[in-house]
């Protein structure tokens, strides 16, 4: 498993608090061409760790925005990975950069390898995705799924954001209606999060932000469960939908706690046991710095991807590295289920799962 990370973006979201450098117009080729230059690098460095990263073998590119990229430099770096074919090969992309590019863009990512487009719609209200600072609106997302669609996209996953203050419940209800509409495979779906460092956290101290309500939240993701479960997703992740056969293999293997490696700036490395690494932020002369975890980081890091999944854990693994007393009365109370030799939360309380797994840790 490979993740290669894009740290460009054409404007900050007013969420968004990961790693990404918005380059003048005018030094834009250069920056991209510095970074392509050092990542290349960094895969030649690290050539033995990358032909180890184990099954399954997938690439995911993500960002930042990947599709900010220059198609050819893209093409060098996956060219110079040469670590392919790829049982999942997925790029993130933003709709505006979609619709600007074209079908031509697009055809270039499918003969690249790609085989999954994650696309980050977010919201098909306008007003909403104003506020968030996007750069598309709702008929521009539209547009791009068909310039996916015609350039022979199948797998296309999309992601939406829920849990604003400002979102009402019929909002929520037609955003999902129109993205449904758009016939994905696969849907993310987030509730808002205050990051620190992010624009909204600012509106937040300075008073200009409220947030959402737990209720409303609440609301939102059981009309979202509901909305997904009848369009026929199957809920296999907290936050993931699939229609059966398009669960993200890529993600699927984190939640598993799999080995990968993070290439470029801001990305990070595991080995699959008690080994993390992290690329320092920064254009050029990134650097890592390691990690070890304990057996108590092995166990809580186990626990909380587990239980976010709808296979959940091996009843013996639990029962030996929980207290029996607390697994039972969360078997009792319904707020766990066991099937055969697995225990999981059930979807109706998939919100409170922070609460549940902390019962446990």
């Amino acid at each position: 498993m490979i993740y290669l990370h894009i740290p460009f973006c054409k404007c900050f979201c007013a969420y968004c608090d990961f790693y990404s450098e918005v380059c003048p117009a005018n030094e834009s080729a250069r920056a991209q061409k510095l970074y392509a230059d050092g990542v290349c690098a960094e895969m030649d460095a690290r050539r033995e760790e990358i032909r180890a990263a184990g099954v399954p073998k997938t690439l995911y590119i993500g960002g930042g925005t990947p599709s900010v990229l220059d198609i050819g430099e893209l093409e060098r770096i996956v060219g110079h990975l040469d670590a392919g074919p790829y049982e999942e090969f997925t790029v993130e992309v933003n709709p505006e950069d979609i619709v600007s590019k074209g079908t031509d863009y697009v055809r270039r990512l499918l003969a690249l390898g790609v085989t999954r487009i994650s696309m980050g719609v977010q919201s098909m209200d306008d007003g909403i995705l104003r506020w968030m600072r996007r750069r598309h609106d709702s008929t521009r997302a539209r547009e791009a799924v068909r310039i996916l669609r015609e350039a022979g996209v199948r797998n296309l996953s999309l992601d939406l954001i829920f849990g604003l203050s400002q979102l009402s419940d019929s909002q929520w209800e037609d955003t999902l209606r129109q993205t449904l509409g758009l016939q994905p495979a696969h849907l993310s779906a987030y509730q808002l999060s205050i990051e620190s460092g992010s624009a909204l956290a600012e509106m937040v101290q300075d008073g200009r932000y409220k947030e959402a309500t737990d209720e409303q939240c609440r609301r939102q993701y059981e009309i979202l469960c509901r909305m997904m479960k009848e369009a026929g997703f199957r809920h296999y992740e907290i936050s993931n939908f699939a229609l059966p056969g398009s669960e993200a293999v890529h993600n699927s293997a984190y939640w598993r706690r799999l080995p990968y490696v993070g290439l470029g700036p801001g990305a990070h490395s595991f080995d699959g046991g008690f080994r993390r690494s992290w690329s320092s932020e920064a254009l050029q002369d990134w650097h890592r710095t390691d990690e070890v975890l304990t057996d108590q980081d092995v166990r809580l890091e186990t626990l909380m991807l587990g239980l976010r999944t709808a296979e959940g854990l091996p009843e013996a693994w639990l029962r030996s590295h929980t207290e029996p007393g607390t697994l039972q009365e969360l078997l009792a109370e319904g707020a766990l289920c066991r099937e055969q030799d697995r225990i999981r939360i059930p979807e109706d309380h998939f919100f409170v799962s922070d609460d549940i797994i902390q019962a446990l840790a």
